[in-house]
């Protein structure tokens, strides 16, 4: 069985949080939700589980941090091209997230941008050239071009 990853992000507002990440392309597992969380299945690999802050302070007693205000990471998630980069982070921006928090990156075999959810946690798409990451670390460096 495949390695799965569950990314627990703390929500203020769990239907609005639900309905962005819907808009964006996630889908929720029902098996997983009740009126605390949400699962919301982004691949077959990947889950984001959505949580109330009165259910996220049962998981630790660290402080929610504002994400508006600070970034402790950043989720940086594959894409199969630049379309589909700039397609998830416009619907983020229509379904109440902010587009593109930090530069865009355009590196030529690499492209990212990014969006930030309602409660500001920031995810970073990035679309790689296939050929450039066959070709190797020093085909990133010969192909490298900053914008």
């Amino acid at each position: 069985m495949a390695q799965l990853i569950f990314i627990n992000l703390p929500v203020a507002d769990l239907p609005r949080s639900i309905a962005f990440y819907e808009a964006i392309g996630a889908t929720k597992n029902p098996m997983f939700s009740d009126d605390t969380a949400a699962c919301m299945v982004v691949s077959d690999v990947i889950h984001v589980m959505l949580l109330t802050h009165d259910k996220w302070r049962t998981f630790t007693d660290r402080a929610i941090p504002d994400a508006h205000a600070s970034a402790q990471m950043s989720l940086c998630i594959s894409f199969d091209s630049r379309e589909a980069v700039d397609s998830v982070v416009e619907r983020a921006g229509a379904a109440g997230g902010l587009m593109d928090p930090n530069p865009i990156q355009d590196h030529g075999f690499m492209y990212g941008r990014g969006y930030a959810d309602p409660d500001g946690h920031i995810w970073e798409p990035m679309w790689m050239d296939p050929a450039a990451v066959a070709a190797g670390p020093e085909a990133f460096a010969a192909n490298a071009m900053v914008s």
